[in-house]
């Protein structure tokens, strides 16, 4: 029985396609894995047990990734799952940001008691007239599932779209409209954009992306929207930046204490992935990685090991997390064939400091040749499993 701790409210159309192998609740003390969403765990005991933790959703600032790592526990995130629901806030942010319609709409809650409204609005709505979004330029830092989005359905409001990406994955590349103007420079994408959308993760290489001599690079009047991470974008510079006219209108999706009240910034209480079905699709990946991870040792989707899926090739699977240095694979092989056992597949893959190995043998092995492929210099985490039921 597998026991799943969760640190937040999971959509209940994800728990419930765990099968009866799983129990779930707030409070174990020993589970095998972790589903949250926003929790954060920085500051969280992990047990020894501890095997997974599944993010529903796609940014992983609230979890401990090195600590993870450093313990051999696979962390996961959904991404894709909600850029649908983050897409069309975005368009609603690109609108928000053309059109006074915010202001509009908080003049119009003032005239409660007003019974010449409709004569006045017509006077009051020249000082909310905006711009349209046809023929403008959009400028898409980050090409990930989100920003693919994003850039392909501004073409369909006849926007004139570039697109910034140095790491775009294949798979997001072929979904990316080729009409999509590339730019080999972050340069060339400020200079020339109407608008500016952030699709990018927050690490300590892209905090503060957005920052004095980025936007004092950028066409003024510019439009600058974020629904990715609120540190992207360094408060102090933005703030000058609206100050000297750069910057006309910031939309973000992240509270920041000291740009609330200013007139040129729109601030959405974090809607961007607040519907009802993203939070569905969310918690369905979630929960078919960490059933995937616990039952096969297979992995898709995690932020600190690689991808490595596996069909079943014998009785027994042995799953090793490890440090990604030379001589690891020879040394597990070496301690199944010294005993005589043989390897029915394989797959070894690394990503940065780590490496995964799995290894399916025909039959299940004693417990002291698993203790001897545990105690090889580098490893971290050896888990079995048993497919006797399946072959």
């Amino acid at each position: 029985m597998y026991k799943i701790k969760t640190l937040n409210d999971i959509s209940s159309v994800g728990l419930n396609t765990f099968s009866n192998k799983y129990k779930i609740s707030k409070h174990f003390e020993d589970e095998d894995a972790i589903l949250l969403r926003s929790a954060n765990i920085h500051d969280y005991e992990f047990s020894e047990n501890v095997k997974s933790v599944a993010r529903a959703g796609a940014g992983v600032n609230n979890i401990p990734i090195d600590k993870c790592s450093e313990k051999g526990i696979v962390v996961f995130n959904t991404p894709g799952a909600n850029a649908n629901a983050v897409k069309e806030l975005v368009f609603a942010g690109l609108l928000m940001a053309s059109r006074g319609i915010v202001d509009g709409v908080n003049w119009v809650q003032t005239q409660k008691d007003n019974e010449n409204i409709a004569k006045d609005a017509e006077k009051q709505k020249k000082l909310y007239s905006g711009n349209e979004l046809l023929n403008k330029n959009l400028g898409v830092i980050g090409l990930g599932a989100i920003g693919v989005q994003v850039a392909n359905l501004a073409l369909d409001f006849g926007m004139n779209v570039y697109g910034y990406d140095p790491y775009i994955s294949l798979a997001n590349a072929w979904n990316l409209s080729r009409n999509v103007k590339h730019s080999d420079s972050i340069d060339e994408l400020l200079k020339n954009c109407d608008y500016i959308t952030l699709h990018i993760p927050l690490n300590d290489k892209t905090k503060n992306t957005i920052n004095d001599e980025v936007i004092s690079k950028m066409k003024r009047g510019v439009k600058i929207l974020n629904f990715s991470r609120d540190s992207l974008v360094n408060t102090e510079a933005l703030l000058k930046g609206i100050e000297f006219k750069i910057i006309d209108k910031y939309i973000t999706d992240f509270p920041v204490q000291k740009q609330i009240g200013n007139n040129n910034i729109i601030i959405l209480p974090h809607l961007g992935a607040s519907t009802e079905e993203s939070e569905d699709n969310c918690a369905l990946l979630a929960v078919r990685e960490t059933m995937e991870f616990l039952e096969k040792g297979n992995i898709s989707n995690s932020v600190n090991l690689p991808n490595c899926n596996m069909e079943i090739s014998g009785k027994m699977r042995i799953c090793c997390i490890h440090s990604n240095i030379p001589k690891m694979l020879t040394q597990i092989t070496d301690s199944l064939s010294q005993n005589d056992v043989n390897i029915e597949n394989l797959m070894n893959k690394s990503k940065k400091e780590l490496a995964y190995t799995m290894v399916d043998i025909a039959d299940p092995v004693e417990d002291k040749i698993v203790e001897n492929i545990k105690k090889i210099p580098g490893m971290i985490k050896v888990t079995t499993f048993d497919f006797s039921d399946l072959i």
